[in-house]
């Protein structure tokens, strides 16, 4: 799509910022659906998922159709971790279990609890306090475990970095099986054995799998190895999907198939902590509203990550986590309904202190930091008695608003240095894609004392004297790697709709496409220049609207849009397909993810040009340009005298440049560089149209 340069806020409207990265559209999708005899639509959705064969196409739609290798064949060590945990059961050895206190390391935790219990272990577990002793096993559990009369060790979520710890377990005679899914240290700790998909084939379908997932494959093999699986495959397979999704693991690969067959067993689930805790967070209500009875219901991957997985996670952000492995390994149905009711409190608790916090936050960007995001590209705040146990997500809402990497940290009254001396800066950190956080974090470890993460978030602790040198580093770093168009939130955009495709029919296409999530993430789309017909303020600073195309009119949300309230009356949007049943109807909705001032609609598309050809100077470079047909669209290539072409598709406000179409590059056509260059052209082609009717 051409459009003039527009300001990022027009008079009297403010509006989100973000970087609009709209997929082209291919040719290959028209061939790939009759192929395959899916719609033109899903089939350039998995494309631009990478899904490009019919054979590729097969597997994704149908993940039960792959013939998945052995987990034995593909994980060094996972024998020697069933022939360890058998001969522990049958002497009855004690095993301890060091768990995690987030989604990931509780589900872990309660998954191997069920399943050693269920196959007669004695097992108990431990899990580090997140106030006290932060992430990970060490010496002090071990040594807790050693006199409590403990015998082997097995880490969730966590043991890959903890080297010292594991030594010192080694040094007091523990057998340690160490279960981790995060990045391996250059030195691996001294366990018995390490189970982790980063330490096999990048190829493997076992690659992604979070540290649940790394739990439910040991217990599942130690299961089939003692004979005893029967009975056992579907509660585990129901923690593993909790933990997968609230983890935001990847869903490709055995995650893939493993989720989408666990979120069809949740909501008739046997285990009375998952029944308590869907019927608390109102999920259960909502699946018999839109279903009934029917045996196809199904939870969606936004079930978990967004109404069960936050309840669970609140718990270890702010209380014991204790009451979520209590939730998920009992079978009384009154203590589940007890634990449950906790959870939920305390994420009323946790949303509280996220909305205190997020909105001190603004204010706090606002009054200082606001005019300067440009110039340092990065935004790093301190606040004191902020709890360090939601910042995370108050950083991530920041990063959201302000299109920057987010450094967020409290100076709380307990976190001072192990001597006790100064008061300690505790902190997390979420990123772009341009922007690799744990780079950042090691670019400052002098200044530092304990960080980790990976490229997109990470957390970190220094002495509080330390914060401006922390602060110049981190925009020292940002600076080097980071142009100001990166700073705007990115939007990937697949295809571009008009209201009247939107329907039942559309959406019900799209379920073959779920579970979604990481890698694999909902359709994005867009229309352009609808009319807001009606708009209001509904709950917490949501905005409910009405569109129109001037064919169609449909119903849309934006969560959280107090702030772009009202919105303009003609604007190009950018949303998700949502369904809403109510009183037994259901119709879609749009859940809008972006808008931008819309551009007059005759400025869309191109008109057919006659002659089809011409030249032209630009900035004194030498150009030829023309339309050629793209399936039902004009495509307009601008050739430069180097031979690089900028190709334009009607309808689209990007456009590829490069030398040949496989490797070119996607580009901002709203750049002044790219839009000038396009008028150019088109005011040559206009020129020559006169010339020839003349």
């Amino acid at each position: 799509m051409l459009n003039h340069p527009l300001p990022d806020r027009p008079p009297n409207f403010r509006l989100p910022l973000h970087r609009w990265q709209i997929c082209p559209s291919t040719e290959k999708a028209k061939s790939l659906a009759q192929q395959s005899q899916i719609s033109p639509i899903i089939s350039q959705i998995l494309i631009n998922r990478g899904v490009e064969t019919l054979e590729q196409v097969q597997a994704f739609l149908n993940p039960e159709s792959q013939i998945l290798p052995s987990p034995l064949e593909e994980f060094p060590d996972l024998a020697l971790s069933v022939e360890l945990l058998e001969k522990a059961i049958a002497t009855g050895q004690k095993i301890a279990i060091c768990g995690d206190y987030d989604a990931d390391g509780m589900t872990s935790t309660a998954l191997l609890l069920r399943s050693l219990r269920w196959l007669g272990a004695q097992v108990d577990y431990a899990i580090p306090s997140r106030m006290h002793e932060g992430y990970g096993i060490n010496k002090r559990i071990v040594e807790e475990f050693k006199n409590t009369g403990f015998e082997v060790v097995i880490t969730v979520d966590n043991g890959i970095s903890a080297y010292d710890a594991i030594s010192r377990a080694r040094e007091l005679g523990l057998i340690v099986i160490v279960t981790d899914h995060h990045d391996v240290p250059p030195q691996l700790p001294p366990a018995n054995a390490i189970l982790n998909p980063k330490l096999i084939t990048e190829s493997s379908p076992y690659r992604g799998v979070a540290g649940v997932g790394v739990a439910y494959i040991l217990a599942i093999s130690l299961a089939q190895q003692l004979g005893q699986i029967k009975g056992l495959v579907k509660p585990l397979l129901e923690l593993f999907t909790l933990g997968t999704i609230a983890d935001l693991a990847p869903l490709t690969g055995v995650n893939r198939r493993w989720v989408k067959r666990g979120l069809q067993q949740l909501p008739h689930s046997q285990l009375a902590g998952v029944q308590a805790l869907i019927q608390v967070a109102g999920v259960k209500s909502e699946i018999a509203n839109k279903l009934g009875s029917k045996p196809e219901q199904t939870l969606k991957p936004d079930d978990i990550g967004f109404r069960l997985g936050p309840r669970i996670n609140a718990v270890g952000r702010l209380a014991d986590p204790q009451i979520v492995i209590e939730l998920l390994t009992t079978d009384d149905p009154k203590i589940a309904l007890e634990r449950a009711m906790q959870c939920e409190q305390i994420n009323q608790t946790r949303q509280q202190l996220c909305e205190q916090i997020e909105t001190e936050a603004i204010a706090l960007v606002e009054k200082l930091y606001a005019s300067s995001l440009h110039q340092d590209r990065v935004l790093a705040i301190v606040q004191p008695n902020w709890h360090h146990g939601v910042i995370g997500i108050v950083a991530s809402r920041l990063l959201e608003r302000y299109g920057v990497p987010v450094f967020i940290g409290t100076n709380e009254a307990e976190t001072k240095d192990c001597l006790g001396n100064e008061h300690q800066i505790r902190g997390s950190a979420r990123g772009i894609p341009e922007f690799h956080v744990f780079a950042a974090l090691e670019a400052c470890k002098d200044l530092l004392g304990k960080f980790g993460g990976h490229k997109a978030a990470g957390g970190f602790s220094f002495p509080a004297s330390n914060l401006s040198q922390v602060r110049s580093r981190l925009i020292a770093f940002a600076n080097q790697c980071l142009q100001i168009e990166h700073l705007k939130p990115l939007l990937n955009i697949d295809a571009q709709l008009s209201l009247d495709q939107i329907d039942l029919a559309l959406y019900q296409q799209m379920l073959a496409l779920n579970p979604c999530g990481i890698e694999n993430p909902p359709p994005v789309f867009w229309t352009a220049n609808v009319q807001v017909i009606e708009q209001q303020i509904i709950g917490k600073g949501h905005i409910k609207l009405t569109v129109s195309d001037g064919i169609s009119k449909i119903k849309a949300i934006a969560w959280r849009w107090r702030d772009y309230f009202p919105l303009p009356s003609r604007i190009d949007i950018a949303y998700k397909l949502r369904e809403n049943t109510w009183n037994g109807n259901t119709t879609i909705e749009l859940e809008l993810l972006g808008v931008r001032v819309a551009t007059p609609s005759q400025q869309l598309c191109f008109s057919p040009p006659a002659p089809h050809s011409a030249q032209f100077e630009y900035n004194q470079r030498h150009y030829t340009c023309g339309f050629f047909p793209i399936s039902s669209l004009l495509e307009l290539r601008i050739k430069n005298d180097a031979g690089k072409v900028l190709a334009v598709q009607s309808g689209q406000n990007t456009g590829l440049l490069g030398i040949n179409r496989e490797n070119a590059a996607l580009v901002d056509l709203s750049q002044p560089k790219f839009y000038n260059l396009v008028q150019a052209a088109l005011k040559a082609l206009e020129t020559h149209k006169k010339s020839a009717r003349d």
